[in-house]
């Protein structure tokens, strides 16, 4: 199911030379996986560690670093330079002392090779909190220009079907910008995958039929959104049948551009999504493929700690295909 899912994005990444930083050089999920994409030639895994252990590490589970790359922030030649952007970065937020402390961690280390052009991309989270993940990026990376704040979707899939939920990991309650923001990054992944976006902005209400400030939130986030991308299929305020029933469809909203086909779902707050998504994971069978985050000027991505070495694996391959 997944090898579809992923075939297109391989063979986009392949032989582009992406780097992409994984933080965590000792967990053996991480290094299971970097070894496996270094073998299969995909791309080039920038794991982090002092070389030393990572190779015994390595060595311990049986698993070449050939194509790897092994950088350890306690050694790095580049240091300096690192330390001076950083410095700049956080604009009299951290003295030059503060930054050659922070550095030596391996998220805030890795996310300044991401910042300074020296990779691509990072995946971080099988031993970290998202905290630990996103807060360098935030600070560091920060949001593209235009937009207020990073979102997390997830693609979900069942044999043939892909659909894109958001925002099921990040904003805990999005006011209209951020719903017609978020519904704007989401259409952008859903391309990444081959998904043609047709968005669905979800609610309790099927274009009115039910008035609240919850309800008119979304109905105005769909005119921000048709104004911004007004080529486009996105239309709401939908109750979730509504948008993926085409008889429902007909009968709910019969003259939408959304004829019960959305593929991307924009969930109303982050208890909708989060709650959304694994229902359908649970009770739908699908696989959750997530969280990605989106919005950020170049992509960080957040793993879960109970991720096995196939997670790792496939959040690198989707973090290469977002630096594309």
């Amino acid at each position: 199911m997944m090898s579809d899912l992923f075939t297109t994005l391989t063979e986009k990444i392949k032989g582009k030379d992406v780097r992409i930083v994984l933080p965590e050089g000792l967990d053996e999920r991480v290094l299971s996986a970097a070894s496996r994409l270094a073998k299969d030639e995909i791309l080039i895994p920038v794991l982090i560690g002092n070389k030393d252990k990572v190779e015994e590490k390595a060595a311990e589970l049986n698993v070449s670093l050939n194509g790897c790359e092994v950088l350890d922030p306690a050694s790095y030649e580049q240091m300096d330079e690192l330390v001076a952007s950083f410095v700049e970065r956080r604009k009299g937020k951290a003295t030059e002392e503060d930054a050659r402390k922070i550095l030596l961690d391996e998220n805030y280390f890795g996310t300044m090779l991401v910042y300074t052009k020296k990779a691509h991309g990072l995946v971080s989270g099988a031993a970290h909190s998202t905290a630990d993940t996103v807060r360098p990026a935030l600070q560091i990376i920060k949001t593209k220009p235009g937009i207020k704040k990073t979102s997390g979707v997830f693609i979900m899939v069942r044999e043939n079907e892909k659909y894109v939920f958001a925002d099921c990991a990040i904003n805990i309650s999005p006011d209209s910008q951020d719903l017609a923001e978020i519904a704007l990054e989401s259409a952008k992944t859903a391309e990444m995958f081959d998904i043609e976006p047709r968005v669905a902005m979800l609610s309790f209400s099927t274009k009115g039929s039910a008035k609240s400030p919850e309800t008119e939130k979304v109905a105005e986030a769909v005119k921000i959104a048709k104004e911004q991308a007004p080529d486009l299929t996105l239309d709401g305020e939908f109750q979730f049948d509504a948008a993926f029933v085409p008889s429902v469809a007909a009968s709910k909203a019969p003259g939408s551009d959304i004829k019960g086909d959305a593929n991307v779902f924009v969930f109303p707050s982050l208890e909708a999504g989060n709650i959304g998504y694994k229902i359908a994971q649970r009770l739908g069978n699908f696989e959750a493929v997530g969280p990605i985050l989106q919005g950020l000027n170049a992509p960080v991505n957040d793993l879960s700690r109970g991720c096995n070495e196939e997670d790792v694996y496939k959040l690198a391959l989707i973090t290469a295909g977002q630096a594309l």
